[in-house]
């Protein structure tokens, strides 16, 4: 076996020999800095198992070199070419065979994993016979196929539900969730956890001792993938998928519950069939397509700041909703935090809820403690001396930012940057007597900022680039995705979100019901219909971004955005378009013979689209991607439609023109189409 590897050159597998007999196989993907699969790496890795079982040895270890994870999944990359070239079959078909003859070899076979392991990578750790995962916090084991519009195809959705039962393994799988070390112990999907230094020690011993998994373990794993547990569990699995997507937008979950029914029961070469079939159908589908868009939209967004932000303490004045969020969520992220208010029961409050959510996040409670003491309440605002950055979170209205810049910056660091949450305000009406506006900025989250993914970080012609790369990497280091726009009124999100947002409101004042208007924007995809939307921000809050943004845009105000009545701005009051009970809309009945108009989807999104064309026409942002990743990551735009500009390449520029024209003959000049739909970028080609 010594010289089982002669005349075999790898460029991206590490092969090492040991003393006992045992075969360590050491991904090391040449060129990247991280391990994914390109067929470049499972030719390779079929080379060696071909070898392998000619002179099989005592037992194999599958490891990464990489100190970073073991394997990332798929080369996306190369996945999206042979979506272009109508190869995916066969890439398919190929990550299927490697890692079917690696699951026959006759010898025992390990996967030791440390770090991220995902997709394609906890597939090949089902291939083994054994799995050991490290200790280490970083370790995460997921299938999160899902996400990108299929599921697992190189045998994952084969192996999973017969190894830890049919319900674990199809939650995880719809899910797309990860899970720690400890917690895919306790479901059967490794058989031991380690530490990291112990890792491939522990995989040997497993090779040479074995293990018994226990007897409940096999019995689910059995129990559940009978005809009959099929037969009533596919059914409760589809009704749960309902309840979050719907299937003419999201098939892959609905396919992936229509396999596992129908070929669950079949041997391995059966269900990798029709697993196959069914994930080769799935990419080439416009979501799917769509979807893994996103993921390197969103992998771009990561890039945009690299990790030298210098910020240590971060200084927020204004401890209302956002401001307290935003507080909170940076000391949540390590950073030391000082907040300032007009009175202290404000910063009282918001502290509490940061309580609430260290509570929530931190799932050692006894390092809540420590979290919650980077958090400090600071009155009187002796934190504006030490911070790195201070974040103005107070009020929409120009003035009284201006005056409180002119309070603060005196009191700054040189290097210091002040940046503004303001979420309309030019930032040429704020920067007025700033001493240092190269260092000034807008930092612009969005409510609930635990839960939304976006941060724009809003520009002006004075600003720094040095100030733009700060600001993402402190992004970055928030897990937050930064977008840089123009310092315009609106900026990107809540320019494209307005017009929607006011014809919704239109629509509701001219008597359409609430539920009939967010029924048909959901169905377009939207997360929440807009009449839910604007009560969960606020109709004070909505009201106040319409006097910045309706004069700017020529867009008439409807009376329920003019007129906000005290104690019914929404679901903060309880009260405002709907009624509101444990923080959820009561929606009233609509009567069962009322028709929506046939127009009313229309009136809703191609506002948005018209705006999003604007945008980009006016240099909001820097190109459609950025424009895309903005408004889906801050709105929620339907993300199997790619983005707004996207959404337009596919149905058709000229078409949605003519569409625009027809709402515009019968509302008026509010839909008339804005300067940009000539555009050559609304006309290239979707993949």
């Amino acid at each position: 076996m010594l010289s089982g590897f002669d005349g075999l050159r790898f460029s991206h597998w590490q092969t090492e020999i040991r003393d006992d007999g045992i075969v360590v196989l050491s991904l090391d993907r040449a060129d990247a800095p991280v391990n994914a699969f390109s067929q470049d790496v499972l030719l390779e890795l079929a080379d060696l198992i071909e070898r392998i079982a000619i002179d099989p040895p005592r037992g194999v270890v599958i490891r990464s070199a990489k100190a970073n994870g073991f394997i990332a999944g798929a080369d996306l990359k190369e996945f999206q070419e042979y979506d272009r070239r109508g190869t995916v079959n066969d890439a398919i078909r190929r990550g299927q065979t490697v890692f079917q003859k690696l699951a026959e070899l006759p010898c025992p076979t390990v996967a030791a994993i440390h770090g991220f392991c995902m997709g394609g990578g906890t597939e090949i750790a089902l291939a083994c016979r054994y799995r050991v995962a490290s200790d280490d916090p970083s370790t995460r084991i997921g299938l999160p196929e899902t996400k990108l519009g299929i599921f697992p195809g190189w045998g994952g959705s084969a192996r999973l539900p017969r190894l830890i039962g049919a319900p674990a393994a199809m939650d995880l799988m719809l899910t797309g969730r990860t899970v720690s070390a400890s917690a895919a112990r306790a479901m059967g999907l490794v058989d031991k956890v380690a530490a990291p230094a112990v890792l491939v020690d522990t995989a040997v011993g497993l090779i040479l001792s074995g293990t018994v998994r226990p007897f409940k373990q096999r019995f689910t794993a059995w129990a559940t993938n009978t005809w009959l547990a099929r037969k009533l569990l596919a059914p409760q699995m589809t009704k749960q998928v309902a309840r979050k997507a719907r299937k003419e937008h999201y098939p892959a979950p609905y396919a992936l519950i229509n396999v596992w029914q129908r070929a669950g029961g079949a041997g391995i070469q059966g269900r990798l069939d029709a697993e196959r079939k069914a994930v080769v159908k799935l990419a080439g589908t416009p979501t799917a397509r769509n979807l893994i868009r996103i993921f390197f939209l969103t992998e771009r967004l990561k890039g945009l700041g690299g990790k030298d932000h210098g910020i240590r303490h971060v200084h927020v004045v204004g401890a209302g909703v956002m401001g307290g969020d935003i507080a909170a969520w940076s000391a949540y992220k390590g950073f030391e935090v000082t907040l300032q208010d007009r009175e202290q029961r404000f910063i009282d409050g918001a502290l509490a809820r940061g309580n609430e959510l260290f509570n929530k996040r931190v799932k050692d409670a006894a390092k809540r403690p420590a979290v919650a003491a980077r958090l400090k309440s600071d009155l009187a605002g002796h934190g504006v001396a030490q911070a790195d950055l201070v974040i103005e979170a107070i009020i929409e209205k120009p003035e009284a930012k201006r005056e409180l810049y002119q309070q603060v910056e005196p009191q700054m660091k040189a290097d210091a940057l002040l940046t503004t949450n303001t979420s309309s305000i030019p930032l040429t009406e704020l920067r007025e007597h700033i001493q240092r506006p190269a260092q000034f900025a807008g930092l612009h989250y969005f409510n609930p900022v635990a839960m939304m993914p976006l941060v724009e970080i809003v520009q002006h012609d004075a600003m720094a680039e040095a100030t733009r790369k700060r600001l993402a990497a402190f992004c970055k280091a928030l897990d937050k995705l930064p977008v840089p726009v123009a310092g315009t009124p609106g900026f990107l999100v809540n320019r494209v979100l307005f017009p929607y947002m006011l014809e919704a409101a239109t629509a509701y004042a001219e008597g359409i019901p609430g539920p009939v208007i967010d029924k048909a924007a959901v169905k377009f995809g939207m997360p929440m219909g807009p009449i839910e939307l604007i009560d969960t921000v606020g109709l004070d809050v909505a009201a106040g971004v319409g006097e910045e943004l309706a004069p700017f845009l020529g867009l008439p105000i409807p009376a329920a955005l003019k007129t906000v009545e005290p104690g019914k701005r929404g679901k903060k009051d309880g009260q405002g378009l709907y009624k509101w009970e444990n923080g959820k809309a009561v929606k009233p009945e609509v009567p069962k013979d009322y028709e929506a108009p046939a127009d009313l989807e229309d009136r809703l999104i191609l506002p948005l689209l018209n705006e999003a064309v604007a945008c980009l026409h006016d240099g909001v942002v820097s190109d459609a991607d950025l424009l895309d990743a903005g408004v889906i990551f801050g709105t929620g735009f339907a993300p199997f439609r790619g983005g707004p500009i996207q959404h337009v390449r596919a149905t058709g520029a000229d078409a949605l023109v003519e569409r625009l024209k027809t709402l515009q003959s019968r509302y008026g000049d509010r839909f008339a189409p804005r300067p940009g739909w000539d555009m050559p970028a609304l006309r290239e080609p979707m993949v």
